[in-house]
């Protein structure tokens, strides 16, 4: 199957692009609907972060270690690197007798606007509390306390990043035909659209025992916290705003997004091929509304789907839509 049409955008009265992809809808029994091919093999980049998490949780070592929500949050986060991430990632990691330095993500400039300013007007250069997956890793870190490894826990073969491998591939219920390595280092394992969904609905419909608790917790804290999840201005943190707390979010590199959807036992995943994060932003909304748990009158829908493009000087110049069949 093919790529189908999901996201528009128009310029007057022209179709002056279009953003192609796949989105598949889960609950427990399987595929509930899909767009474009279920069968196709992404990687999910980013947005399998709660994934990553499990090993985390289920080994013990969160436990062991006293994590609270807040923590949890930004194990699965891809943040701004604001104060409130940096800080909170720090003192994580001090906690631990560990240090920013033992971190294997790299830096780069933060997202958040006062932070990147503060850094910029002082002349320094950000650390790796700032890398947008700090979160993570210090998870990583946490875990490869427990688990006695190495320093260097982003390399494939390490101990931690071997059972994130095989959490991935359990919850998603396929072997992963590869990996590539992310933006901050770790591997990120392929899957297929609807591998991703199914794994998403595992988090919505969670069964008893280590792994259960470790879904509900995870997702519960992206729910409470979804400032930390993401940051001001960022899709996630906005929609499960809007949503109250029903619904965790999380997007990933290259136009990917999933949802988790508790209330309906279902999971979402989609992806955009062009990389576009405007299409993804739009598409995630579309499937909120349509799926019944986000109002489509909450201004977040006007933001990140209907609402007018608009030039540097104010004027509209056009307007992002659905395709056609899109979600029906």
């Amino acid at each position: 199957m093919a790529a189908m049409d999901l996201i528009e955008l128009w310029r007057g009265d022209m179709l002056e692009s279009v953003h192609r992809g796949h989105a598949v809808v889960c609950d427990p029994s399987g595929v509930v609907q899909a767009w474009g091919d279920p069968d196709a093999v992404i990687f999910p980049r980013s947005s399998c972060k709660m994934i990553q998490a499990l090993p985390l949780l289920e080994s013990g070592a969160a436990r062991a270690a006293g994590l609270q929500p807040e923590q949890l949050a930004l194990a699965c986060a891809s943040h701004n690197g604001a104060a409130l991430h940096v800080e909170r990632v720090d003192s994580w990691l001090k906690a631990r007798g560990m240090s920013e330095r033992d971190l294997r993500c790299g830096s780069h400039m933060p997202g958040d606007k006062d932070e990147a300013a503060r850094l910029t007007c002082s002349g320094t250069s950000p650390c790796q509390l700032h890398n947008n997956c700090s979160g993570k890793h210090a998870g990583f870190l946490t875990l490869n306390q427990h688990l006695k490894g190495g320093s260097e826990y982003v390399e494939p073969d390490h101990p931690v990043q071997l059972a994130g491998k095989a959490a991935f591939e359990e919850v998603t219920g396929e072997t992963s035909p590869g990996f590539g390595i992310d933006g901050c280092s770790a591997p990120n394992h392929a899957c297929t659209v609807t591998g991703l969904a199914r794994a998403m609905a595992a988090f919505a419909a969670p069964g008893g025992g280590a792994r259960g608790e470790a879904m509900t917790a995870l997702v519960q804290a992206m729910c409470a916290f979804p400032e930390l999840v993401a940051g001001k201005g960022r899709a996630c943190t906005a929609l499960m705003r809007a949503m109250n707390g029903r619904v965790a979010v999380k997007t990933g590199a290259e136009a990917v997004f999933v949802a988790i959807i508790p209330e309906k036992q279902l999971g979402v995943a989609l992806k955009i091929l062009d990389g576009g994060t405007r299409a993804s932003e739009a598409a995630i909304t579309a499937l909120m509304v349509h799926l019944g748990v986000l109002d489509p009158d909450h201004p977040v829908v006007e933001t990140y789907l209907t609402g007018d493009q608009r030039n540097w000087r104010g004027i509209v110049t056009g307007q992002l839509r659905r395709s056609a069949g899109f979600p029906a």
